[in-house]
């Protein structure tokens, strides 16, 4: 074991503050990971606060990581000392369901070990995720980093990245087809981006008029107010696909009857209580309402590679460390474009 320090809190009620704990030594197949920045989700603020109900303290959040290896275990030959890497939302899973043999470890039966908040598999131990100094992972579940790329840039990817390439990629988006994203942030943004990057014609969904010159920058090909009943009714029946990235509670049918027949909406958002569907928005045109986690590795590899081949990476705020709950504040109003990463420089020495 070695010492190792992070941010982190004992209870829902107090704000994150230096942490002091200890991690293992890599074993024959571990890579040990120097953090050099972490990107910041909403749900590190979810987890950090119980607001899911569900949370183990110590907490120490954090799931899009990109450093340096600085050990590796007798086994590994797929990284060495000094390499680029990255961890995204897991760090382990059962390796023997259905899921896991097809490479979907996101959707584990059993369920996955999550980068932080655990369970680790069979000890059922906590885990600390990537707000600290370094990190210790499975070779299976670290990801190889693209050089060209801006690194704090990144970190988001290993998340919003590849909550958004998923879907996108699952369902075969491609050049000619239509496709919608509902809202512009942390997750919006990047579905805009990949999307485009994909040939898709892009028209993003917002109920801020104010955002139409930035969806533009970001790739989008056309933008519509949902507020405007009249600019919605136009697009009626038109599109090949729709991937929905709002959190908060809204008109799901509106964008339902924007499919045109046999196609998909894809949910990644989640609203805190259960959306209203309207069964002939789905009936009446034969439209399929999906929804989709993150991904397995090797479509989070694809997905690295796959921004590393067109200089893709999130639009980004950093902060040092001891901003965070600044930035909880902050991401609570959407006060960010588009999402905070933290330069773990910042990082204190000692707790």
């Amino acid at each position: 074991m070695f010492q190792c320090i992070g941010y982190g809190t004992q209870e829902a009620s107090t704000p994150l503050k230096p942490f002091s704990f200890e991690r293992r030594d890599p074993g024959p197949n571990d890579v040990e990971i120097e953090i050099v920045y972490c990107g910041v989700c909403h749900s590190d603020l979810h987890q950090a606060r119980n607001e899911w109900q569900n949370t183990n303290y110590p907490c120490v959040p954090g799931h899009e990581i990109v450093g340096r290896v600085t050990r590796v275990g007798a086994e590994v030959s797929t990284f060495k000392e000094g390499d680029l890497a990255g961890v995204g939302c897991m760090v382990d899973s059962c390796r023997e369901c259905d899921s896991c043999k097809e490479g979907l470890e996101q959707y584990c039966q059993p369920g996955f070990t999550a980068t932080y908040n655990g369970p680790a598999q069979k000890t059922g131990e906590n885990t600390y995720g990537g707000y600290s100094s370094h990190i210790v992972v499975d070779k299976h579940f670290v990801l190889r980093i693209p050089e060209n790329l801006d690194l704090a840039g990144v970190a988001p990817l290993l998340c919003a990245g590849i909550t958004t390439f998923s879907p996108l990629h699952h369902w075969k988006v491609g050049p000619g087809q239509k496709v919608g994203i509902v809202g512009l942030g942390g997750l919006g943004h990047m579905g805009v981006k990949i999307a485009h990057a994909m040939g898709a014609k892009v028209t993003l969904f917002t109920t801020s008029p104010g955002k139409e010159a930035d969806a533009r920058r970001l790739g989008a090909d056309n933008v519509v107010i949902s507020k405007d009943a009249d600019a919605m009714a136009a697009e009626s029946e038109s599109f090949d696909f729709i991937l929905d990235t709002v959190a908060a509670q809204h008109d799901i049918n509106a964008y339902l009857g924007l499919l045109k027949r046999d196609c998909t909406l894809v949910q990644v958002g989640a609203p805190e209580k259960p959306l209203d569907v309207n069964v002939f928005s789905v009936i009446w045109r034969r439209r399929n309402f999906a929804g989709s986690l993150i991904g397995g590795i090797a479509e989070t590899q694809e997905m690295l590679d796959f921004c590393g081949k067109h200089g893709i990476t999130a639009d980004i705020e950093m902060i040092p460390i001891d901003e965070i709950e600044t930035a909880y504040t902050r991401m609570q109003k959407s006060d960010v474009k588009y999402r905070f990463v933290i330069d773990m420089a910042s990082l204190p020495k000692a707790a």
